[in-house]
């Protein structure tokens, strides 16, 4: 036998191989045998046979990366998940009690009905910048013990990105569904689909064509990835998604989303948030200790408010990160073993916008 066409051979049986080495849905593998009837039949001209070769193995190495039927087991523990949502979030009552009443569901679905996958309604998390959209959605996979895939839509233009790009095309690869679920490692995550009112103007329509396919549960058991090119079940997925403003969102959008409103922070909230929840995890990212910066009470609502009212807390977070960075260098450079913030020298430390 030709050592090339051996070569060939051994290529294709590593191929095989890596196919049986995972378990795949039995329609997908009726598939994959005409992919490697081509390849023998490609077998007799090496020059175009590796070719094909290389498309193949990419395919297939996308393929097995799929976790078709591996995933994560709820935590659909209540006090859990309150403990977690405080632990997590100041504020905002309302919000984290739908989210319990949320969790409630899912637990009797799951106990009464255990082979059946959850109906999960998909939350849409409405507010200004910085007001925790994206935190709270966080905090869904976090109370469930599952994975999360976040998907970003600031400035998304083009559908393929989250649907991927047919296997003619050389450079092909699969969306960022796929991508998510591959990474994720199972079947089950919780998909954050952020900030899906900032699509660019010229694929709108398209992607919210495709948002209306993901989000529809009669729709997203067979959801067909143009690369992978075989139904997914994405119906054991949970969705959630943030948005700023739902304007530009089409209706048949909406028509599938639960709004929850996600409110501004008053200032004396704020003051809480940035002592307790951002300063403490601030100081250990700056590489200080507690000891070597403190902070006095009356210097907070200009740490709050430097420029005037911001809805929500990222201003308050740049301002503590900045002026750790100050007290952190000076340390560094050992000219102080310890700073006092306060109403003497606030404005020294805080950044100068």
């Amino acid at each position: 036998m030709d050592s090339s066409v051996l070569t060939t051979q051994q290529a294709i049986k590593t191929l095989r191989q890596k196919v049986n080495s995972v378990k795949l849905p039995e329609n997908l593998l009726t598939n994959l045998e005409e992919l490697f009837s081509q390849l023998v039949i490609n077998s007799r001209n090496e020059e175009s046979f590796w070719q094909n070769y290389q498309s193949a193995s990419k395919y297939i190495s996308y393929l097995i990366s799929v976790p078709w039927f591996a995933q994560t087991q709820d935590i659909l523990d209540l006090q859990f998940a309150r403990e977690k949502l405080n632990e997590q979030h100041y504020g905002l009552d309302a919000v984290k009690e739908r989210l319990l009443e949320y969790i409630s569901v899912l637990a009797l679905q799951k106990n009464r009905h255990p082979d059946n996958p959850i109906k999960a309604p998909v939350l849409l998390f409405v507010g200004l910048v910085g007001t925790g959209k994206t935190t709270m959605a966080k905090s869904i996979a976090n109370v469930l013990g599952r994975q999360l895939i976040r998907i970003p839509f600031g400035g998304l233009g083009d559908p393929l990105y989250l649907r991927g790009q047919s296997r003619i095309h050389p450079e092909a690869e699969p969306g960022q569904i796929i991508k998510g679920l591959i990474n994720s490692k199972s079947i089950n995550p919780v998909i954050l689909l952020d900030e899906i009112d900032r699509v660019a103007d010229d694929a709108l329509n398209t992607i919210m064509g495709v948002l209306v396919e993901l989000l529809d549960p009669e729709q997203n058991n067979h959801f067909v990835d143009h690369y992978i090119d075989y139904p997914v079940d994405l119906s054991r997925a949970i969705f959630c998604a943030t948005c700023n403003n739902t304007s530009r969102i089409a209706t048949a959008v909406m028509d599938r989303l639960e709004v929850i409103q996600m409110p501004s922070y008053t200032d004396e909230e704020k003051i809480v948030i940035g002592r307790d929840y951002i300063f403490p995890k601030v100081i250990k990212e700056a590489g200080l200790r507690p000891e070597e910066i403190k902070i006095d009470n009356s210097v907070w609502d200009q740490i709050v408010r430097p420029l005037g009212f911001d809805a929500g807390v990222r201003t308050l977070q740049r301002n503590i990160e900045g002026l750790c960075r100050k007290v952190a260098k000076m340390i560094f450079e050992g000219k102080t073993k310890q700073v006092v913030v306060d109403e003497s020298n606030v404005k020294h430390y805080l950044p100068q916008w």
